[in-house]
This record gives structure tokens, C-alpha cells and sequence, in this order.
């Protein structure tokens, strides 16, 4: 990856593009950052206009002052397309950044040219009780609050993520990945995340749209992402065997492959 360029504004936003072509912006998941998608750069970028950010208080985009509420991903990514001059963009988006694509597609549908919804989901239903919410974020924030740094718990977290046969290679990636994160910003991150009350309706999806998920994925099973392709009208389903929650680190070569099918049929 190659040093970042800047969207202006407060928080400045920082992103790294590849190629030219049809936009394709790529968004990490909330222990992320636009480092993820090197290897999706690099096999885009010779049809795409291959783009990667930072999120928000990520990697090396600003951190920024008060409280975040989850729409201001989506109007930062508002703030990205214009900045590029994109009236509209194929949208990846990993985890978290599979939400921010939802979000951003509800409230700004005419500049989402597809949607790419990688191990993710698209909200807490009544099923997850506002208690269970408030415990998942106790257990994300609190060794950080009795003054861990996310750098010592990126090793206990980061192998929950992949597959049971996941490489070294990848597990350091995304220790690394963790160990890079801005504090208070990602709990922050969580926080706006848990508490976001929208689930977004699936069934009013007018785009063409990919569902990936690898198939250890325990985070967001591939239960969910086959519940979310059949509600997605004309949605197309991938699950990648031997990956975890990051599919697109795991098994590259399988993503890059269907994301690339999916991406070349709509040209």
C-alpha cells in the first residue's frame, strides 16, 4: 500500500486508489483499515478505479471530537464521492463496512451502482435485547477502559476471526490490523454500531448485489448471509471455503475471483 491521499474536511479522510474505470470503493470492518484490501487493489486495478479508505478515526484518517452516531460513516463516504468526483460506485464493504453500505444505500440509492456484502449483516433485529447489546460493548471496551491497549488484545481476539486453519501469515495481518486501531475511536466504533437501531430492508434492495461469507465465519455465519441473499431480490450468493469472518484475507484468490465475475457481469 502506498501513501494515502486525503478527503478535506474535519475529520479529514484518508484513502489510497488504484486504476482507472468504474469506481469500486472498498470498506473495512470495525477492527480494520484500508491495509485489508491490498490484495483487492491489486487485482482491480487494471479494469477499476480501486479505491480503499480509512474509516473515521481509522488508519491514518483523523481522529475527531464527541460522540459518533453510525449515519456519519455514510456521510462520509458522500463526502469521498465527491471528492473523487464519482456520481456512482460499486460499494464492498467487510463487517462493519457492509453496514455502512446498507446505510449509505438506504439513505443515497441513486449513487450505488452494486453492492458487495462480505460477512456481514444487516442489523439487530428484536431478537437482540438492548441488554445483550449493552454486554457485547462491556466486552469489547473494558479492557481497554482498565488501560489495555488494543494492541494487547488484538492476539486474543484476532484468532476468533479465521478460520481454524487459517496461516500465520494471515493471523498477523490481522494482529496487526488490530494493533493499529485508535482507541477511542474504535470504542467509539462499537458502541455507535451496537446501538444503531435501523435493520436494513433487504427486500427493497434495487441494485445488483453479491453476498460473500466464509464458511467458518462464526461472527456472521453463513446462515445470516444466506438469509440476506434470499431477501435481496436477485441477489448472488459465494460462500468461501476454509475462510473465516475475513474472506478476503484468508482466501484472496477465491474473493478476488467471485468479486471479479460479479463486477465484470454488470459491465
Amino acid at each position: 500500500m502506498t501513501a494515502p491521499a486525503f478527503v478535506p474536511g474535519a475529520p479529514r479522510i484518508a484513502y489510497e486508489a488504484m486504476g482507472s474505470g468504474p469506481t469500486v470503493v472498498f470498506m473495512h470492518g470495525i477492527g480494520g483499515n484500508r491495509t485489508n484490501w491490498r490484495e483487492q487493489l491489486d487485482a482491480l486495478g487494471g479494469e477499476f478505479r480501486a479505491v480503499a479508505w480509512d474509516a473515521r478515526g481509522y488508519g491514518a484518517s483523523d481522529d475527531y471530537d464527541g460522540a459518533l452516531a453510525f449515519p456519519m460513516f455514510a456521510a462520509d463516504l458522500e463526502r469521498l464521492l465527491d471528492h473523487l468526483d464519482v456520481a456512482q460506485a460499486h460499494l464492498v464493504g467487510l463487517s462493519m463496512g457492509g453496514r455502512i453500505a446498507l446505510d449509505f444505500y438506504e439513505s443515497r440509492p441513486a449513487r450505488v451502482a452494486s453492492l458487495v456484502l462480505c460477512d456481514t449483516f444487516p442489523g439487530y433485529d428484536a431478537s437482540i435485547t438492548s441488554e445483550q447489546r449493552e454486554k457485547f460493548i462491556r466486552s469489547r471496551k473494558q479492557p481497554l477502559i482498565e488501560g489495555k491497549e488494543p494492541k494487547d488484545i488484538a492476539p486474543v481476539v484476532a484468532p476468533t476471526l479465521l478460520s481454524k486453519g487459517a496461516t500465520p501469515a494471515s493471523l498477523q495481518r490481522l494482529v496487526d490490523s488490530m494493533a493499529a486501531l485508535h482507541k477511542d475511536s474504535y470504542i467509539k466504533a462499537i458502541e455507535a454500531m451496537t446501538r444503531y437501531e435501523p435493520v436494513a430492508e433487504l427486500t427493497a434492495i434495487k441494485v445488483p448485489t453479491l453476498v460473500i461469507c466464509g464458511d467458518e465465519d462464526t461472527l456472521t455465519p453463513p446462515t445470516i448471509a444466506r438469509d440476506m441473499a434470499a431477501a435481496i431480490p436477485h441477489a448472488r450468493l459465494a460462500i468461501l471455503e476454509r475462510a473465516g469472518h475475513l474472506s478476503n484475507i484468508e482466501q484472496p484468490a477465491a474473493f478476488n475471483a467471485v468479486l471479479l465475475e460479479f463486477l465484470r457481469s454488470l459491465a
